[in-house]
């Protein structure tokens, strides 16, 4: 429909990107018939094609789920955590359907078979060199506006972590992969990326 073909490299899909910020008036339906090897999502009419991940980023996301699935377990409760790829329809609608790396849904009537539903509690993108400018923009602004909680940007290439906690701004603040981040959500709970990568950094 849109773009066919094998799995591309990360500037062929920049590339196709800025192709396809020409319209903004796309729906689900036009992501759906992409074929079965594109990945992508839609934020407010506009697609936005993936590049395969790096094994950085999957290392990451994969790790920061374990501990975060782990940790949610252990308290109880009705908070579920999520890991990419699982479609989030944050505003309920058809031309915003997101993939988030890693999230945490503690509404479970937002929960169901195919999909979530309505915004996460938390979300956190583990950046590629394709996706780094929309999670530090037009994310920033979608999450806060549709009640996300807290969001989390890990960088594995300037090896940091952004915090947005939208609650009180005042507390978003910016980490090295060297340090223990606390959540916002789970105090008691902290991460430190280096040691999540084990030396493979």
């Amino acid at each position: 429909m849109i773009f066919y073909g094998e799995p591309v490299g990360e500037d062929e899909v920049i590339r196709r990107n800025m192709e396809l910020a020409k319209r903004k008036d796309f729906t689900v339906a036009d992501v759906d018939a992409l074929p079965e090897e594109e990945r992508a999502e839609i934020i407010d009419g506009q697609i936005f094609l993936f590049a395969s991940p790096r094994t950085v980023h999957q290392r990451l996301l994969v790790r920061i789920w374990s501990k975060l699935d782990a940790h949610i377990a252990e308290k109880g409760g009705p908070c579920q955590a999520f890991v990419a790829p699982l479609d989030v329809y944050l505003n309920n609608d058809d031309r915003t359907r997101m993939e988030p790396d890693v999230f945490v849904i503690c509404d479970p009537s937002k929960v169901h078979e195919d999909a979530c539903y309505g915004a996460p509690d938390l979300v956190i993108e583990v950046i590629s060199k394709s996706t780094k400018r929309r999670d530090y923009g037009l994310k920033v602004l979608k999450y806060r506006t549709a009640g996300v909680r807290e969001y989390w940007i890990v960088d594995p290439y300037q090896k940091n972590v952004t915090v947005y906690w939208f609650e009180d701004e005042s507390q978003n603040c910016q980490y090295a992969f060297d340090e223990e981040i606390a959540f916002h959500m789970y105090p008691e709970l902290t991460i430190c990326m280096n040691d999540l990568l084990g030396g493979n950094a």
